[in-house]
């Protein structure tokens, strides 16, 4: 991070709440435990285990199901029972699937891990996500500033610590796997203390309500399933991070060990120019222009390599495609994720934001579950080299059809 950067980060911190900043830091701590381990995935799933690609896809959707799937779960549960016991269970069940992954050595065992470890994430995350939305609606009727200034952090303080936990876990993958595993499950025992002993039993001004009730109302409002549904190929394209970007780096450099720096640039890039692309969007774009701009950018990432495939370059002229696709998906991600989840408050039902943002992942998990096992069949079909990359790029650039009015 540069010096003026880290500046800007500053002073958008000091204004906000203690609550707001423990919850951004929150994403910053969760975000070093998971991406100590996630990236490196499914090259242990394809190598050590023995898997397929179709099944390495397969997992790889399902651990994203699990948790982007259930968030609905998540969410509910944290509208009716408060913030703090539903990511401290998170927490400990993270705990509980890391140290599990990391002893797993047959297809069944990794499942079972990859399921808990989704499901984890599935009551920490929005329950954390739900209330950081909140509280920025409350911070810009304060006259603080724009939401998305809030959510944008939020998104810097998650992309610091995907810079970091993929250093970590290179490092660490010199040992194996199981230390990186374990790595994973110590960050987030240091997160379960620390919120035991930091975050407020109750939240002032967030209402319970019952986990029944308000589903039939969500799967009617067309226009927030619109969202749901756009933003679900925003992720299935993300998702491709792990699944193709792999593959990719593997048959231009012979080796996964371009990776970590790739996924070190995309974290570098949002935590050095999220603020800036947020401030300069707001300032000309409704929240559905930079949906669907940042979709266009992503379609264009898939672009670059289609039309690098037939080619087959290797070497670090191999490599330029996928560092080009790398940051025209970042850039994307900067104006596609703090603009979903800043329009989210305004389509929710009163008193059921938890439920919203959880149902904005979940339609979003069913979506990857599908794509991902699709992606890793086109991935070992065999057709020419830039088909998939096509394929892959036709889903977000059809996702801005499925936008909202923004009215």
């Amino acid at each position: 991070m540069t010096a003026p950067s880290t500046v800007r980060v500053t002073r958008e911190r000091v204004r906000l709440s203690p609550l707001l900043r423990l919850l951004i830091l929150t994403q910053l701590a969760f975000n070093i435990g998971f991406f100590a381990v996630l990236p490196f995935l499914a090259e242990h799933l394809g190598g050590a285990v023995g898997m397929a690609g179709w099944m390495v896809g397969f997992v790889l959707g399902l651990r994203t199901f699990s948790q982007q799937g259930l968030f609905v779960v998540g969410g509910a549960l944290a509208d009716r029972y408060g913030v703090r016991p539903v990511v401290l269970a998170g927490c400990a069940l993270r705990i509980a699937g890391f140290g599990w992954l990391g002893y797993a050595g047959s297809a069944p065992a990794v499942v079972g891990a990859v399921l808990l470890i989704g499901f984890a994430a599935a009551l920490f995350s929005p329950a954390v996500e739900s209330e950081v939305a909140r509280q920025a609606v409350a911070w810009e009727e304060s006259g603080g500033g724009s939401r998305t200034r809030v959510l944008a952090l939020f998104t810097v303080a998650g992309q610091a610590g995907a810079f970091v936990g993929p250093l970590l876990g290179a490092l660490l993958l010199s040992v194996d796997f199981r230390a990186v595993c374990l790595a994973g499950a110590g960050v987030f025992v240091l997160v379960l203390a620390g919120h035991a002993w930091l975050l407020p039993q109750h939240i002032p001004g967030r209402a319970r309500v019952q986990v029944r009730g308000g589903i039939g109302l969500l799967l009617r409002n067309r226009r927030f399933l619109g969202l749901c549904c756009a933003y679900g190929a925003y992720l299935l394209a993300y998702n491709q991070l792990y699944l193709a970007l792999p593959a990719e780096v593997e048959r231009a450099a012979g080796s996964q060990a371009p990776l970590a720096w790739l996924f070190a640039l995309s974290s570098l890039l949002v935590v050095t120019a999220q603020l800036s692309v947020t401030r300069w969007v707001g300032e000309r774009l409704t929240l559905k222009r930079s949906m669907a701009a940042g979709l266009a950018l992503i379609a264009t990432g898939f672009g670059v390599l289609a039309v690098a495939a037939p080619s087959g370059a290797t070497g670090v002229t191999g490599l330029l495609p996928a560092a080009g696709f790398v940051v025209l998906l970042t850039l994307g991600q900067m104006l596609v994720a703090p603009a979903a989840r800043a329009w989210v408050p305004d389509l929710a039902q009163e008193g059921r934001l938890g439920l919203y943002m959880g149902a904005l992942s979940s339609v979003s998990g069913v979506i990857v579950l599908i794509g991902s096992a699709g992606t890793g069949t086109l991935l070992d079909s065999g057709l020419p080299a830039a088909v998939p990359w096509i394929v892959l790029a036709v889903v977000p650039a059809g996702a801005v059809l499925l936008l909202p009015r923004r009215g």
